[in-house]
């Protein structure tokens, strides 16, 4: 259970927090605790400590390296990782403001405006000040709090983390008495910034063109893509992040969106299958063969392993069956794959199995990979007796899923039911963004 919830980079985190922590500790005690005025001091200035680390380290994890993402488990986790300590820092920091706020009202309203809102020449508090201004504008949309952000928006948005992270900085810096760690954690993070924003639209990605567009079936495609120059390493389950540059595409153009690699790493192309799922997947459903796209990545962790010694059980449904689709191409390639896999490929009805012919060939030819369909339609729902009957040793096998949520959501709860226990249960989840 820890290797499922544990990573490895989580202690890099961990420590971003707990050395500024340390180094404030001793100032901390000289506060006068007994009194509210420093009670409230020595909390907000603690929270202020935690609520700049946990900014800093969202920041850094913007940076979407390829293989860095795998030592937190994968870029799915990570961002989700990005989104809660960006919220938890936002609230440490205005809970900072709050608590500063409060130790002073006690001395009257004019010394605690002077001490809140000091002479200009007093430039570390307003840019105090201005850093919570440029958060609450960049993080509190984000948060979803008036509802689902547009994804340009979103990102448009996120281009003030930077003026943000700079003027906390220059907040911090200056009253700091170990100012060495800010200036450390701060430059990682504007390192971060920078990769992200300004040096790897053109550093980081791939040159590719497309040299085939396969409709799957009405509103799915899968796109083949050729490399102009340098080809993308990557794993079966990963992920890219595509970009397309076909003018006449009615959305979408020069934006880059999540699509998992549905090819093999030994395919001649690279191939990737794409659901209409929104404006962007919708219009990129008719893009030209011959046009110029860019790829960063390979991203993801799908396949990881918690327990080797074990066969795997697979569940794909809807476009979720691409990383699977992927996973079996990769075994058509091997005489005797070393980790034998059973898939139950979900769908509504026949017309949905719209990879259903080519997985049933690879499993004639590889005897180690297995298929089993399941219709709803026809069938209902997945019973454990389904189970049972097609693959026996369903309990003692590590299982993938990745499919619609009310399928993953079934899935889960009827395995946890039936003794699977849930550090053998993997899923990636792809709203991230």
């Amino acid at each position: 259970m820890i290797k499922r919830w544990f990573k490895p980079g989580d202690l890099l985190l961990i420590a971003m927090v707990v050395v500024p922590v340390l180094l404030i500790f001793p100032s901390l005690m000289q506060e006068n605790w007994q009194q509210p005025s420093g009670f409230f001091r020595g909390l907000a200035r603690l929270a202020g400590v935690i609520g700049l680390s946990l900014m800093l380290q969202a920041a850094m994890m913007s940076i979407r390296l390829p293989h860095l993402d795998r030592l937190f488990g994968g870029l799915p986790r990570l961002w989700t990782q990005h989104r809660l300590v960006g919220f938890l820092g936002f609230m440490l920091v205005l809970f900072h403001a709050w608590g500063l706020s409060f130790s002073v009202i006690t001395r009257g309203l004019e010394p605690a405006m002077m001490v809140l809102f000091p002479p200009l020449s007093y430039w570390p508090v307003w840019m105090g000040w201005l850093a919570l201004a440029f958060m609450v504008s960049f993080l509190g949309p984000t948060f979803r709090f008036f509802g689902r952000l547009d994804y340009q928006k979103w990102k448009r948005l996120h281009i003030l983390s930077a003026p943000a992270t700079l003027a906390a900085l220059a907040h911090t810096i200056p009253l700091a008495t170990n100012p060495w760690i800010w200036w450390l954690l701060g430059a990682l993070a504007i390192g971060a910034i920078v990769w992200r924003k300004v040096l790897s639209p053109s550093l980081g990605r791939f040159e590719y063109e497309v040299v085939d567009v396969n409709t799957l079936l009405r509103g799915v495609v899968e796109i083949s893509l050729k490399p102009r120059g340098k080809a993308m390493q990557y794993e079966a389950g990963q992920f890219i992040y595509l970009t397309p540059f076909d003018e006449s595409l009615s959305n979408g153009v020069g934006e880059e969106h999540p699509y998992t690699i549905s090819s093999a790493p030994g395919d001649e192309y690279l191939k990737v299958s794409i659901k209409d799922l929104g404006d962007a997947s919708h219009a990129i459903q008719t893009i030209k063969n011959g046009s110029r796209v860019q790829v960063e990545g390979a991203y993801g962790d799908f396949y990881e392993r918690h327990y080797p010694q074990k066969k795997q059980l697979w569940f794909g449904g809807g476009i979720g069956i691409t990383p699977f689709v992927s996973g079996a191409r990769d075994m058509a390639y091997k005489e005797q794959a070393a980790d034998p896999a059973h898939l139950f490929y979900l769908a509504n009805d026949d017309y949905r199995t719209y990879f259903l012919d080519e997985l049933k060939e690879i499993a004639e030819k590889q005897p180690a990979f297995d298929l089993t369909l399941h219709l709803f339609r026809e069938q209902g729902p997945i019973t454990v007796a389904f189970l049972q009957e097609h693959c026996p040793d369903y309990r003692d096998r590590e299982i993938y899923m990745c499919g619609p949520p009310p399928m993953v959501n079934h899935l889960k709860a009827l395995l946890i039911r039936a003794g699977v226990p849930a550090s053998a249960i993997h899923f990636e989840v792809f709203d991230f963004l």
